[in-house]
């Protein structure tokens, strides 16, 4: 596959790096520290045209790929992974109601999130949940033309913030197969009954909202249901082959300012008489990293282009996402090593990417379960 970009996706690289690098040096710190994030510098991301590039022109959108969202993705993440997931988080779920939502759900959604009045959010994974999604509880149960909704959630991203969540929840709780229990139910956050608490003392990405929900008798109108009723589970699955894509782009974009802090680093520090960078064993942790990292962006633009151009390979979406993150902490830790006792202290920025890579390797399905549907794919 050609992976020559255009002179279009060009300009949305440079842009998208001259953006990171004039809003998110001067306050990566504080957000990281205080776990906090200015929604302004989002507002002027989404004023750029840098969030929901994916989503169709018909409702505000650019109406571009996965693969551009993935480079303004690298871009972002390669100069401070926290504000880049805040940013560009936003728009969580919006994959999901592109693919299956109504006309009016889109009409009334996806411009919102477009043009920086509305954050989304997808709730899905529960204190007893996490990869196996079948045994998520959060119950929906029909009474007219309502659903009624009780049950909790953990680790949500933008829990706090969104204006619209998407519920993975039991809609029929009885039927013997698990894959066709749940279904999608969209809830706007200021229904009665919901209620989010911030996640605080995370490891990394501290600038990106986290939040534990609690739904108690949360009715929403019965036309709010997203996608078939009981389809839930499958759906779930085609959203993930989309955003794990972002994932393989954000641990790409860690990798690289870990290897641009390690050159750096390694070039200005001197030991026994002589530049780091002079010895061998610092050179060959920079091949390598370099090397790992060309790797990794070569699988996520195969899986990218594939997804957009209609052919959802899961195995490959698997492999880039395992990779990348594996990948990405890897690179976090060499660098580290690299800097020595410096990298121990959070004036130097490797810190930081040390704590911000090893999520990659969590959310959107951990590396073991990406080894599963791998290896299932191969021996069938």
């Amino acid at each position: 596959m050609d992976f020559t970009l255009s002179r279009e996706q060009q300009d949305i690289i440079k842009a998208a790096r001259e953006f990171a690098l004039g809003e998110f040096p001067d306050r990566a710190v504080e957000f990281d520290r205080e776990e906090t994030f200015d929604l302004n510098i989002w507002r002027k991301a989404c004023d750029l045209g840098f969030v929901g590039v994916f989503i169709d022109e018909a409702y505000g959108g650019a109406g571009m790929g996965f693969l551009e969202h993935c480079l303004i993705n690298e871009e972002f993440w390669a100069v401070d992974p926290g504000i880049a997931q805040a940013i560009l988080s936003t728009t969580f779920g919006s994959e999901l109601l592109g693919l299956f939502g109504t006309e009016e759900q889109k009409q009334l959604v996806l411009p919102q999130l477009v043009s920086g009045e509305a954050i989304m959010s997808t709730a899905i994974t529960e204190p007893d949940a996490g990869c196996d999604v079948t045994r998520a509880t959060t119950e929906a149960v029909r009474e007219g033309n309502e659903w009624i909704l009780n049950g909790s959630k953990m680790f949500i991203t933008n829990g706090n913030l969104a204006k619209y969540i998407l519920v993975f929840c039991q809609t029929d709780p009885d039927n013997p197969s698990r894959h066709e229990r749940h279904s999608f139910i969209m809830v706007p956050s200021d229904t009665p009954g919901y209620e989010s608490t911030k996640i605080r003392g995370k490891l990394g990405i501290r600038a990106s909202d986290t939040a534990e929900l609690a739904l108690n008798n949360v009715r929403v109108p019965a036309v709010n249901i997203v996608g078939k009723e009981g389809e839930g589970f499958h759906e779930l699955m085609a959203f993930f082959n989309r955003t794990r894509l972002h994932i393989c782009a954000q641990a790409v974009g860690l990798a690289r300012a870990a290897l641009e802090e390690s050159v750096r680093y390694t070039k200005q520090r001197e030991q026994f008489g002589a530049q780091i960078a002079s010895f061998q064993v610092t050179q060959f942790k920079i091949a390598e990293m370099a090397t790992w990292i060309r790797a990794a962006r070569n699988l996520y633009y195969d899986a990218a282009c594939s997804v957009d151009q209609g052919k959802v390979d899961h195995a490959l979406i698997a492999m880039a996402k395992w990779f990348s993150a594996e990948m990405a902490v890897r690179c976090a830790d060499e660098a580290l090593q690299m800097h020595g006792g410096y990298g121990y202290i959070d004036e130097y920025k490797v810190q930081r990417l040390y704590r911000d890579a090893k999520v990659l390797e969590i959310y959107e399905g951990t590396k073991e379960m990406e080894k599963t549907i791998i290896s299932r794919s191969i021996l069938g």
